[in-house]
């Protein structure tokens, strides 16, 4: 489809398409529910429906025109209902102010009601459950005046899987998506395939991966979808290197690397991996929670950061949709950093002050804005500070350590790192040791950790391949704490 406009022009003529149907058969809309805090509402007569899903739902009272716009898609053996009680999106719509839609498939579709993220008659543009969902979009943005331009959707499970299609399939439609414990952009072209993509790495590169979002708007070339990444890192059910093939396709489609920009802890023993635009804006973010099996990260509570209830796949840890709300800026931030602006640029003047033979004093400039500084030990986020200085602990005599700093921000976004200096602390020379184990033994000793599925050596973050036991490495510990990958030998 050659001579693709921008998205701001396809949306603007969609709008007036819209407001047009909306005049004309305002009076035929009766299936919608009133913006109300009334709770979930099933609206018909949205389309001619080529998927045959039912559409859901929810509005807050007194919600005014120009909002946005949630597509929230449920995971197999669940329904509307089950989202909207338990995700925490009915939530954080009261909170901030925006409209949802929960799409709902069934058995007629598909015997345990999971969306056909697998299937290209039904999962692509223009046809199919895809096409259903757009149509349900169309319907939305006419009956409750929400944003064209702040359209975002997202999904567990098969309803992630279904969710990266649409941000494929819909680039024109969808700024933003999320996709929890699911799965890459059209993985799959067939049923068949399916438990090929749940189960293993495809082995694609980043490009061949960002081909198949390209392939399925052709002509598109952008702006791209923002996209959030969620997965448990003991997941049986979509292996986590789902997860890294999701980063690899939207970064690449995006034309940036797959190295993280920024990384940093969040509650409930999830890291966030941010991949950030020419702007220097995240346009992917990755969170993996460690230990979490296969579900919608929730955190149920009455704090700033909790949303949802816990249930079947629906896991206590931490709540998805209240950092994906902030990713897109549903708060009112403006999105794509987590509620804050610019990111706040690097520490400068980082130097050792002092050391002994276990510990290690640093000192940096002042960064304007900045409410605390996070410090790194090889690159492992060690401590916070409030100030200019921090002292390490607890390190081996005659070490040599490399540390870096970083500002956050009063919403808690980290700002670029600054360059690194090394300490050596006093006392005799560390004797180097080498470890060979497979990957999932060396992640468990606290030689490596692991991100999205694959293993990583700590303080020289070397890649090491899946986090299984099936991959066994040497890895040499030359300071310690700081390992580095030695199959060619412990003399290396």
């Amino acid at each position: 489809m050659a001579g693709h406009t921008s998205r701001a022009g396809r949306i603007g003529r969609w709008a007036k398409a819209l407001v047009a149907g909306a005049v004309l058969t305002a009076g035929l809309l009766t299936g919608a529910p009133q913006a109300s805090a009334a709770g979930l509402g099933q609206v018909t007569g949205f389309g001619s429906n080529p998927g045959n899903l039912a559409m859901y739902s929810y509005v807050p009272g007194g919600l005014a025109t120009g909002k946005p716009l949630v597509v929230a898609l449920h995971g197999c053996t669940q329904t509307a209902s089950d989202y909207y009680n338990n995700s925490g999106w009915a939530q954080l719509a009261d909170r901030w102010g925006f409209a949802v839609v929960f799409p709902q498939t069934g058995a007629t579709n598909n015997a345990l009601s999971c969306f056909s993220w697998f299937d290209s008659a039904k999962d692509t543009r223009g046809k199919g459950e895809a096409l259903s969902v757009k149509q349900m979009v169309d319907k939305a943005v006419a009956l409750y005046g929400s944003d064209p331009s702040r359209v975002y959707v997202t999904g567990l499970s098969a309803g992630a899987g279904m969710a990266a299609d649409l941000l494929a399939d819909y680039p024109d439609v969808f700024a933003g998506g999320s996709i929890a414990s699911g799965l890459p952009a059209q993985c799959a072209t067939t049923q068949a395939a399916a438990s090929g993509c749940q189960n293993a790495n495809q082995n694609l590169t980043p490009a061949q991966w960002g081909d198949k979002v390209r392939a399925s708007d052709p002509g598109w070339t952008g702006p791209w979808p923002r996209v959030a990444i969620w997965h448990g890192s003991s997941d049986s059910t979509v292996a986590p290197v789902n997860a890294t093939e999701l980063r690899d396709q939207w970064t690449d489609v995006w034309g940036i690397p797959q190295t993280a920009s920024a990384t940093r802890s969040l509650p409930g023993n999830t890291t966030l991996s941010e991949y950030d635009d020419a702007s220097g804006r995240p346009a992917v973010q990755l969170y993996s929670v460690s230990g979490m099996g296969h579900g919608l990260p929730v955190s149920p509570g009455s704090g700033a950061a909790d949303c949802g209830r816990s249930g079947a796949y629906f896991l206590s840890t931490v709540c998805s949709s209240y950092w994906t709300g902030l990713f897109w800026g549903l708060d009112g931030s403006g999105g794509g950093d987590n509620g804050g602006g610019t990111r706040l640029p690097a520490p400068g003047g980082l130097a050792v002050t002092g050391t002994t033979d276990t510990t290690a004093a640093l000192s940096w400039n002042a960064v304007a804005g900045a409410a605390s500084y996070t410090v790194y030990r090889g690159g492992v986020q060690v401590g916070a500070a409030t100030g200019t200085a921090y002292t390490d602990s607890g390190l081996s005599a005659g070490t040599g350590y490399a540390y870096t700093v970083a500002a956050v921000d009063a919403n808690g976004v980290v700002g670029t790192v600054s360059s690194a200096v090394t300490a050596t602390t006093a006392g005799s020379v560390f004797t180097p040791r080498c470890f060979t184990d497979n990957n999932y033994s060396q992640v468990a000793a606290g030689r490596a950790h692991q991100s999205g599925g694959y293993a990583y050596t700590n303080g020289s973050n070397q890649t090491m391949g899946l986090w299984n036991l099936f991959v066994t490495h040497t890895l040499k510990e030359t300071s310690a704490g700081y390992f580095v990958l030695a199959d060619a030998g412990c003399g290396a």
